[in-house]
């Protein structure tokens, strides 16, 4: 009876353990599930991105303002992954803001030129539709700050049949124009119906290419300031030592005296005539007062 006892014992003892173990490796699956879905929903994107409705047709853009560690390294991201998932650039204009410039000598000739400035760039892009979202997670790993990201899926399905409809429509009409007797009102009311049809194939076209590819906007700058030190021409210095010679300046003013003489010998050889007339004037005035005083 004894050992009856013990064998119900040892039997409930083990099946403890193994319920224990159960619900331990429950507990822990729970656990990593979460972890998981929560990893996938932490690195999902905006649903407006990635989001395929039956029957319905969605033309997506996205406008994304964000800091980055390297504003040039950053855009060579960009581009490669554009290129792995079938998109191209439309626009890419990298600016360095200059926020102040200064020049410290440092030697007769040399001196340094001291840029302090901020890097930005404003890209455009062209992405693959279906593609979107992936795009926007991958360059979403090169933030440091995301200041602003809109998504917009606009719902174009209705303008799309309307599209349909007026192109039955005129290929109807061009039917109807077809079947009628040779005028010039023919001729005015085909050459209409054509300019109408190719408006609308260019809008369909436009559409078309809206369905298939989505338009991004980025903005990327660097939070920080940068400094570029340049090694420039001590010019200060260079106008200082060709600003005044003496000597030479000496020599090109005795030079310059002796020139101004020369041109007035020049000018009152010139006037002779007008001396010579002034000379007669001064000896006849003379000897007219001389006879008045000896009177």
């Amino acid at each position: 009876m004894k050992s009856i006892h013990l064998k119900l014992a040892a039997s409930a003892i083990l099946l403890s353990a193994v319920f224990s173990c159960k619900k331990g490796e429950v507990a822990a699956n729970a656990v990593q599930t979460s972890t998981a879905d929560y990893a996938v929903v932490s690195d999902s994107v905006s649903m407006a991105a990635t989001q395929q409705v039956a029957d319905r047709k969605f033309v997506k853009t996205a406008d994304i303002n964000m800091e980055v560690k390297d504003v040039y390294e950053a855009t060579i991201f960009i581009e490669k992954q554009l290129k792995e998932l079938g998109g191209f650039v439309t626009v890419s204009r990298l600016n360095s803001n200059v926020i102040s410039e200064d020049t410290f000598e440092t030697s007769d000739s040399e001196a340094t030129l001291v840029k302090k400035y901020q890097t930005e760039n404003r890209i455009q892009a062209r992405v693959p539709s279906e593609k979107l979202g992936d795009f926007l997670t991958r360059i979403n790993d090169k933030k440091m700050f995301l200041n602003s990201r809109t998504i917009l899926a606009e719902d174009v399905t209705n303008n799309a049949k309307i599209a349909q409809l007026e192109k039955q429509k005129l290929e109807k009409t061009g039917e109807v124009i077809g079947k009628m007797k040779n005028s010039g009102d023919k001729v005015d009311r085909t050459e209409n119906n054509l300019e109408q049809h190719n408006q609308q194939q260019i809008a369909d076209i436009t559409l078309a290419d809206d369905l298939n590819y989505s338009t991004v906007d980025i903005y990327i700058k660097e939070p920080k300031i940068r400094v570029a030190e340049i090694l420039v021409t001590n010019t200060k210095n260079i106008d200082n030592k060709y600003k005044f010679t003496f000597f030479y300046d000496a020599k090109n003013a005795f030079v310059e005296g002796f020139y101004i003489i020369q041109r007035l010998l020049v000018g009152l050889i010139t006037i002779w005539p007008l001396m010579l007339i002034l000379g007669f004037m001064v000896y006849f005035l003379r000897r007219k007062k001389s006879g008045l005083s000896e009177t």
